[in-house]
């Protein structure tokens, strides 16, 4: 397994691009199999999960094919309905294909998903909306085995607003017959991309980005062409870097609306940015204060932060307060940068942080995607050499992180 080498110490200047929102891929990608028709999606970042994706589509008969950042997808026909454990069990976004090839064929077998361990993510949601659309549910062996003869358009309340669930049923509404108003829908920039995708091949949504999602199901799905927003994840893990690390950067690819609650929180902790026209301008200099942070669902303060964030804390002034609310497991990180120096302490769902001078490299280990953008974050700015394994959760979701961060002046070398 590879393992990224960190010394610390270096400031941070220059320029650095977002790719593509991971997020945000992911589904549209799912999204394809309802067109029979060719699709062109753009600025598809090269990550370990979207290749499993690929790979998942792949499996129904769909040929895919990647040109640079362009992925060229054809699912003019399906030849099974039932993809590869190995395949699934990699990645839980995988469980987006159902809704739409449910809707595409009337049938569709899928294993229980994988993913990063960072808490309990039930599928209920998803299987109670595919239900309320006309489709009937077996577990058979391990695998669920979701059947309709005819999809029906209706009304869905869900009981959280979860982001899978959201866009399986979405797609599965595209395509049945009448309309679906799904409410207390999340409300995630991605959840609007994708529905800028599927009406850019044909469907008709309405009020994605908000609350209540209006689906009115189409026939008839064709091709398209489709740029995938910047990823506001990865953007919000550079802007904390440079921040830590200090410096000048300028952040690039960034919808700063889609930041909203890291920037005021930023700005709270005294760190010095500004939007630009051509993106965020982060200059650190090392010294900002503690602050209190609070995971919600969009468009609160988000989970996937919620890691980088409090290895940032570790270093600054004074005690701040980090409470997870939307995953029990996600504190996974805080033992890998105790090992570095930091001073924190877990009560229930909360961590409080208590800043020090500084950290010192050590060995320590990515648990999940996020927890290992929290451990380079805090080798940028520890005292000496920081080996990082698990590099795998890493590359799930940072496209070519090491090379992007040494082009601005860190010191990040990839060993195997």
């Amino acid at each position: 397994m590879s393992r990224l080498i960190v010394t610390g110490g270096n400031s941070l200047e220059g320029t650095i691009t977002v790719s593509g929102a991971k997020n945000a891929v992911l589904p549209i990608i799912a999204a394809s199999l309802l067109s029979p028709e060719p699709l062109r999606i753009d600025d598809a970042p090269h990550l370990l999960d979207v290749d499993v994706m690929c790979e998942v589509i792949s499996s129904f008969g769909s040929q895919v094919k990647r040109v640079g950042s362009q992925l060229f997808i054809n699912t003019s026909e399906i030849t099974e309905i039932q993809a590869p454990h190995e395949l699934v069990s990699k990645m839980r976004a995988s469980i987006v294909t159902m809704g739409p090839l449910l809707a595409r064929t009337g049938h569709v077998r899928i294993s229980h998903p994988g993913g990063c361990a960072i808490g309990s993510r039930p599928i209920n949601w998803h299987l109670k909306g595919l239900e309320a659309l006309g489709a009937e549910v077996r577990m058979e062996h391990g695998f669920l085995d979701v059947s309709a003869t005819v999809l029906k358009g209706t009304r869905i309340y869900l009981d959280f607003p979860s982001v899978g669930a959201t866009e399986n049923i979405m797609m599965a509404a595209a395509g049945a017959e009448g309309t679906t108003l799904i409410e207390n829908a999340a409300q995630e920039p991605e959840i609007v991309d994708l529905a800028n995708f599927l009406n850019q091949m044909g469907g008709k949504v309405r009020g994605a980005g908000t609350s209540v999602i209006h689906i009115e199901g189409v026939r008839e799905f064709h091709g398209a062409n489709h740029t995938v927003i910047p990823d506001r994840i990865e953007a919000g893990s550079y802007l904390l870097m440079a921040a830590a690390a200090g410096g000048d950067v300028l952040v690039q690819n960034v919808i700063a609306d889609h930041n909203k609650p890291l920037l005021a929180k930023m700005s709270e902790a005294g760190i010095d940015f500004r939007e630009e026209d051509d993106g965020i301008r982060v200059r650190g200099n090392g010294h900002y204060h503690a602050v209190d942070i609070k995971t919600q669902v969009h468009p609160g303060f988000p989970t996937d932060l919620q890691a980088p964030f409090l290895a940032l804390l570790c270093t600054a002034q004074g005690t701040g307060m980090v409470t997870e609310t939307v995953f029990e497991n996600r504190f996974m990180h805080v033992d890998e940068l105790k090992r570095m120096g930091a001073d924190i302490k877990i009560e229930g769902r909360s961590a409080i942080v208590q800043g020090v001078e500084r950290l010192t490299g050590a060995p320590v280990k990515a648990t999940d995607l996020r927890a290992g953008a929290a451990l380079i974050l805090s080798a940028l700015t520890a005292e000496g050499e920081t080996e990082i394994s698990g590099v795998e959760h890493i590359d799930r979701g940072y496209e070519d992180i090491e090379n992007k961060l040494n082009r601005i002046g860190a010191n990040i070398r990839r060993m195997a």
